[in-house]
């Protein structure tokens, strides 16, 4: 088990920017981002919707994971509680939520003995929340460990928002291209010129912040723009 110095300023931890890429967060994005600073497990759901989350990724020993829903702790886990009803970062120990079921010295008998839970909630006509437990097994987070969690959860979370509206035009462009046409053939089947659908194609891509254009059609498909 790998641990930490408390001397933060000691230890070299990689820029948050560096986790992010100009395309929605996926879970090699977000182990990157905190194998060094969980190294008992963590449990991250991005933008969470009616029914599902956006992006997930579970990395909680799998004992605990299992023992967890066959003892069915969710509706009583006080970590579970105050991620869905409070915002920011807090140590698990500072919740000030009851515990009647004993969840959180359950957790610690798996390694889960300390840790922080984020919890973050966007601005806008659609608001997302997104959450995140992480754990360590030897001592509770530090100040500095705790901002740069918040740090980079915070950094994944935004980059999970969809990105700028395409128009009609640039998202049907792109959907002919995920079907795979080519342009002369979208031109041909459109009734417009080559380089009005490269034209679109340029302006999709611009706005989702893609380097290609199947990037491009990756990023509008992961973010049900097409």
């Amino acid at each position: 088990m790998a641990h930490f110095r408390p001397d933060l300023q000691k230890l070299a931890l990689t820029p948050v920017h560096d986790y992010v890429s100009a395309r929605p967060p996926f879970a090699a994005d977000i182990r990157r981002a905190f194998a060094d600073l969980a190294p008992a497990g963590y449990f991250v759901a991005l933008r969470i919707g009616f029914l599902f989350p956006q992006v997930e990724v579970n990395a909680l020993p799998a004992s605990w994971v299992e023992r967890y829903n066959r003892q069915g702790y969710m509706p009583q886990d006080p970590l579970i509680r105050w991620l869905h009803a409070g915002e920011g970062v807090v140590r698990w120990s500072a919740t000030g939520l009851d515990d009647p079921r004993g969840v959180l010295v359950d957790a610690a008998r798996h390694g889960l003995r300390f840790g922080l839970a984020v919890a973050l909630v966007e601005d806008g006509a659609d608001p997302r929340r997104s959450l995140g437990t992480f754990a360590r097994a030897d001592r509770e987070y530090t100040d500095a460990e705790l901002a740069e969690v918040r740090a980079r959860f915070a950094a994944l979370a935004a980059a999970a928002r969809p990105p700028a509206a395409l128009t009609q035009a640039e998202a049907e462009a792109l959907s002919m291209v995920r079907d795979g046409l080519l342009i002369k053939e979208i031109a041909v089947i459109l009734g417009v010129t080559e380089g009005a659908i490269k034209q679109r194609l340029k302006g999709a891509r611009l706005k989702l912040r893609a380097k290609t254009g199947s990037h491009a059609v990756s990023v509008a498909a992961a973010t049900g723009l097409i």
